[in-house]
């Protein structure tokens, strides 16, 4: 090896122990950082571990706490069931009492005079073998004069038990209401302890109508009744009870029944419906709602599960990182959501807002129309103009339609070509009656060289309509409104601004209030104040479909002067030969190539039928109509393969709806198949639309027929004026 080779073997091993070196190092560095970050993630995981258990045990107690409300709610529920039943079993008990004076009603009732002989041999066979009922009386005009047994309630005798103070409230009661009453338990005034059965008898008057005669009475020997009850076996199942009634209006307590433990804690009352009474029934468990054994064992699960969870931590803190990350990606879709949902909201507001207005006028031009149906010139003028807001108003309806593309947080932006002239006209005749009603001075100026524009024509529509609906109703009668829309840069580069500018005499607005204009539901004036209907929606929405085009909006506005409102967009130039395109494929120039032609429509409503049929038919189109898809079908087959170039075809159907009878179209084994469907329907979403593509149809249309979309889509299926066959 020569000198010069040593010397380029030397610089080569120099050059690679350099690299080398220098590739250690920077691994060397790397390791370094490596380690630290995997000490300080050992180090602060101790204390995140120590933190999750502490949290995991809050969290399982807060759980705990939660099953065990849920544990006391169930036993409240149960005990509120038994207290109920327990009351329904004492109102059995009573109605089978009260099924023995049944007798003595019937005869007095049927006009019978029943003898005191005569009812003490009926009272005998009254009374029960458990000594539950003590006697039985009859207290004519509410006088006590008949009891059976005699012996030992002669007391009893005369007493009038609508006034006697301890028996007229249930009494009366009973009188009135015309069912049974419970008065006491009380002191009877034979002695003793017991409560009284009121059952009113009526009898038929000489007007035929239902007179007052007086009672039947049970005596009740309470103790021994609420012993047939079986009330203290509530004790057996685990359960102190009282049951008790209101005396008076006062509140003072009746006791009725109760268990020996008379003091009770943390019971429910539960108010139990009787006849022409309400009883009170105290329950709580012997135990209490919850046990401690429930309690005790809730915080030991609540330590385990701190601890196991701890561990898991401890081993899986990596994962528990990622599964961190997963849920802030999942945060991130569910406020994507709530956003979505509040776009959906505020578009619904922004619709209901804003469909009076064209509607005000197709009701008011439909008038005119009613009174001027001789002059031809007018119901032209009328009829345009109705038309014209019925357009507006069914291009509000139809943004409803894109509420799924709202929900995505995703408004798109529907840019086509249109003409600026004729949008202020159409908006101009919008807003017409209003404007003589009130007799207001309106000036449109239209100042621009390029008219035709490619822009979303529907937002900036309901832009001008918000703006200058507003002046509209806040401009006193006989007040000034000024709209001009102007051009203020040259479409050389293939874009131009316009400013579009409406100003009015109107009540104005405070220079407090200009900050808040933009935000959703503010009014300055309450409508009660200004004798305006409103939401508060009409500037923001205007706000937000400017700063989606990418405009500007400036509102000036003084009290008792006026507004002016300031919008400036930039919209792309029509090219001529986009114009020239717009207009050749308008819908009218569809409907001249389409003229002669026919096509077969299925649908089952007889006026929607004659509707589409006579407007199709004023545009030359020759329609034959079927009355359901098994019908359609066969006009189908009966004719020739290019007998028909379309058919329209409604969804819903009897015997056999649009979907099935596409499908058998498209079965078909010739050149029928491949015909153009078109649905026509009602059914307007999204998902409808999609139905129907998936069916085989080739265009969807939406009711009400509007002959501007019918040839739209027609001339898009057959591509007008490239395949069409005469």
């Amino acid at each position: 090896m020569d000198k010069t080779q040593r010397i380029h073997a030397q610089a080569d091993s120099d050059m690679s122990a350099h690299g080398s070196s220098k590739d250690k190092k920077a691994e060397n560095t790397k390791e370094n950082k490596k380690t630290q970050k995997k000490h300080s993630f050992h180090s602060n995981i101790k204390v995140r571990t120590f933190l999750v258990a502490v949290l995991t045990f809050i969290v399982v107690n807060a759980v705990v706490h939660l099953q065990l409300l849920n544990t006391e709610n169930q036993e409240k529920l149960k005990a509120t069931y038994t207290a109920e039943s327990t009351i329904r079993r004492l109102g059995s008990q009573i109605d089978k009492y009260l099924s023995k004076t049944d007798m003595l009603k019937s005869m007095i009732e049927s006009g019978y005079d029943i003898k005191e002989e005569e009812f003490n041999r009926l009272g005998g066979f009254l009374l029960d073998d458990d000594d539950v009922i003590g006697a039985v009386e009859l207290a004519k005009d509410g006088v006590v004069n008949m009891v059976y047994p005699m012996a030992g309630n002669e007391a009893a005798i005369g007493l009038d038990m609508l006034n006697n103070p301890r028996r007229s409230r249930e009494a009366r009661l009973a009188r009135e209401s015309g069912n049974y009453t419970i008065a006491g338990p009380f002191e009877l005034a034979q002695g003793g302890v017991g409560a009284l059965l009121f059952d009113p008898i009526y009898v038929t008057g000489d007007q035929r109508d239902k007179e007052f005669w007086g009672f039947a009475i049970l005596i009740v020997n309470w103790d021994r009744f609420i012993d047939e009850t079986e009330i203290s076996k509530l004790e057996d199942a685990g359960y102190h009870y009282q049951v008790w009634r209101k005396l008076d209006e006062e509140g003072q307590r009746t006791m009725i029944a109760s268990c020996q433990d008379e003091s009770l804690k943390n019971d429910i009352e539960v108010d139990c419906d009787v006849p022409n009474d309400t009883w009170y029934f105290d329950i709580v468990p012997v135990k209490g709602w919850v046990s401690g054994n429930q309690l005790l064992l809730g915080n030991v699960l609540c330590l385990v599960v701190a601890l196991l969870i701890g561990l898991v931590y401890w081993q899986f803190a990596i994962r528990h990182r990622k599964e961190q990350s997963y849920m802030a990606e999942i945060e991130k879709t569910a406020e994507n959501a709530r956003l979505a949902n509040e776009a959906k909201t505020r578009f619904l507001f922004n619709m209901s807002h804003d469909i009076r207005t064209p509607m005000n006028a197709i009701i008011g031009f439909a008038q005119l129309l009613k009174d001027h149906a001789d002059d031809k010139d007018k119901v032209n003028e009328y009829t345009s103009k109705i038309s014209a807001s019925g357009s507006v108003l069914l291009s509000i309806i139809n943004q409803v339609l894109e509420m799924a593309r709202i929900e995505s947080g995703e408004a798109e932006l529907n840019e086509e070509v249109g003409n600026l002239r004729e949008l202020t006209e159409s908006i101009k005749a919008v807003f017409e009656p209003e404007i003589s009603r009130k007799k207001l001075s309106c000036d449109y100026l239209v100042k621009v060289t390029e008219e035709f524009v490619s822009y979303d024509e529907t937002k900036v529509r309901e832009i001008l309509l918000n703006i200058i609906g507003n002046s509209v109703k806040y401009t006193p009668d006989g007040g000034n409104i000024s709209v001009r829309v102007e051009q203020i840069s040259k479409g050389d580069q293939g874009s131009a601004s316009y400013r579009f500018t409406v100003a009015d005499t109107g009540i104005g607005m405070s220079e407090e209030y200009l900050p808040h204009i933009f935000e959703e539901f503010t009014r300055e004036r309450t409508s009660t104040e200004t004798r305006v209907e409103g939401t508060g929606l009409g500037l923001p929405i205007v706000k937000s479909l400017v700063d989606m085009m990418g405009g500007s909006i400036d509102v000036q506005s003084k009290v008792g002067v006026g507004t002016t409102t300031t919008i400036v967009l930039t919209f792309a130039v029509a090219t001529n030969t986009e114009v020239l395109t717009s207009m050749d494929q308008s819908w009218e120039n569809i409907a001249d190539r389409l003229c002669g032609m026919r096509i077969l429509m299925a649908e089952d409503n007889d006026l929607n039928a004659e509707l589409a049929v006579t407007l199709l038919g004023e545009r030359g189109i020759l329609v034959d109509r079927a009355v359901d898809g098994v019908q359609c079908i066969e006009m189908l087959r009966s004719r020739p393969s290019d007998y028909y170039i379309a058919v329209l075809m409604d969804i819903q159907m009897p015997n056999m709806d649009g979907y099935q009878a596409t499908e058998i179209i498209r079965g078909l084994g010739d050149a029928r198949a491949k015909i153009p469907v078109i649905a026509m329907t009602a059914n307007a979403f999204d998902e409808d639309k999609k139905k129907a593509f998936s069916a085989g149809m080739n265009g969807h249309v939406v009711k009400p027929v509007d002959l501007e979309r019918i040839f739209t889509v027609l001339g898009d299926v057959l591509e007008v004026g490239k395949e069409i066959k005469n």
